[in-house]
């Protein structure tokens, strides 16, 4: 049972998908540094493919995409994509080993199956990868209003056996408030789509504190998703920050659940799905017991990286596309966000990387903490952290909700929705003004 503490979720929070945040990444690091780190990996590695373009742009989105409603800028920006697949893989060694490649954006399937081929072509050539045998495990996000049937073929021949699905709500009345229709039927299609397909591992991304949304719609939701036998769940809250993201104006701030009921609505899922036989991965994520995330959590070798919970083991992840994000031991770095210069500086054969930070070893010292914390919900913590954190923790320490064990700060499965809060405690990069963050819950 969760215990609602307004006091300590007042403050917003990262979701600490990296130590230090990408709001902390600066120009000044760029080209130069991930050229460097390229060149100087020799192991395991994963990809991430960006593709910023949707069909339709839902109103609650924050990622970086547009309409695809326009040939020759898919097409400009698909030809730019090209040629930084074949830059950064000039630049791997070939002694590195791609293990894991995934496709996220927008929508992967915003471009017509023809070109996402061509994508997968591209990066089997340039980065050597096996096309028989030990192949790399490849991932999509796909959004079920533009998975036609002609995809299931695509996913089968590329072999992609994991995915997931952009849901949100299966309520008519929410859909239409956040601006993503897309009936009942559409998502029963695309996950019979995607299993004849191959998919083994479906995910679901569900929200909380939509505008009018009420228990019965969450509970709903949640009954449709586990009928439809997913093997994931992501159930988010959703961060209204119009400030920031000017399509949220388009939704009713006013009919917005309030903070108490967004944390019960949070509660409720987890104990339902919990109830359902999932496994908790975080306070946020879920898996059916044989689902590789799930054994990952049990085992307690779950990590944490940009794509959120996961059970890929490599220690870096390089980023394909406008605005993604590499992640190297040493190094976060981002490319350029918008998709016309990052056009230009690939069609002067540019790496576009301009903006990150050098992980120095106290960064990466007290990222492990985080990532302890948040995916085991336990974390060694030296005596220097100790003395400057737990005067900051006493609050969550006398209600209960985490508490040291000998060096250990452990987290009680009722802190689990203080998590976040709780590691924050460990980023000194949080000292100024956290309003460009999400609620905690």
């Amino acid at each position: 049972m969760w215990t609602y503490h307004p006091d300590l979720l007042a403050v917003p929070v990262p979701r600490y998908t990296s130590f230090p945040t990408a709001a902390e990444f600066a120009e000044g690091v760029g080209a130069e540094e991930f050229a460097t780190a390229l060149e100087g990996e020799n192991g395991e590695v994963s990809l991430y493919v960006h593709i910023p373009f949707c069909e339709k742009i839902c109103w609650y989105c924050g990622c970086n995409t547009s309409v695809a409603n326009r040939t020759d800028r898919v097409t400009s920006y698909l030809d730019a994509l090209h040629q930084e697949i074949a830059l950064v893989a000039e630049r791997l060694p070939k002694a590195a080993k791609v293990t894991r490649i995934a496709f996220g954006g927008g929508s992967p399937n915003g471009i017509s199956p023809i070109d996402f081929v061509r994508i997968v072509d591209a990066l089997t050539l340039e980065f050597g990868i096996q096309t028989e045998g030990d192949r790399p495990v490849f991932s999509i996000e796909l959004d079920p209003r533009t998975l036609g049937p002609e995809w299931a073929s695509v996913l089968s021949f590329v072999g992609i056996s994991r995915a997931s699905l952009g849901v949100q709500t299966f309520e008519p009345v929410l859909q239409e408030a956040i601006g993503r229709v897309q009936p009942a039927r559409m998502i029963e299609n695309s996950t019979a789509t995607l299993r004849s397909s191959g998919v083994r591992s479906l995910n679901f991304d569900l929200m909380y504190g939509l505008p009018g949304q009420t228990m019965d719609h969450l509970s709903s939701s949640l009954e449709q998703t586990v009928a439809l036998g997913a093997d994931r769940v992501a159930l988010f809250g959703y961060a209204h920050v119009p400030h920031l993201i000017a399509r949220q104006k388009k939704i009713d701030g006013s009919a917005l659940p309030d903070a108490e009921m967004r944390f019960r609505m949070a509660a409720f899922g987890y104990d339902y799905l919990i109830d359902q036989g999932y496994v908790p991965v975080g306070f946020d994520h879920f898996a059916r017991p044989g689902d590789a995330l799930a054994q990952a959590a049990l085992s307690g070798t779950l990590r944490r990286n940009f794509q959120g919970f996961t059970e890929d083991q490599s220690p870096v992840l390089i980023g394909l596309g406008a605005s993604s994000i590499s992640s190297f031991p040493g190094l976060l770095i981002q490319n350029e966000k918008n998709t016309g210069r990052y056009r230009m500086m690939l069609s002067q054969h540019r790496l576009t990387a301009n903006r990150g930070i050098v992980r120095k070893p106290e960064d990466q010292r007290r990222g492990a903490v985080i990532e302890a914390l948040l995916c085991k919900g336990r974390a060694r913590i030296d005596a220097d952290l100790q003395r400057e954190a737990l005067p900051l923790l006493q609050d969550y320490v006398h209600a209960g909700l985490c508490e040291m064990d000998g060096a250990d700060l452990v987290i009680h499965q009722g802190g689990l929705p203080y998590a976040r809060s709780i590691a924050a405690r460990f980023d000194p990069y949080r000292k100024d003004s956290l309003r460009r963050f999400s609620s905690a819950v």
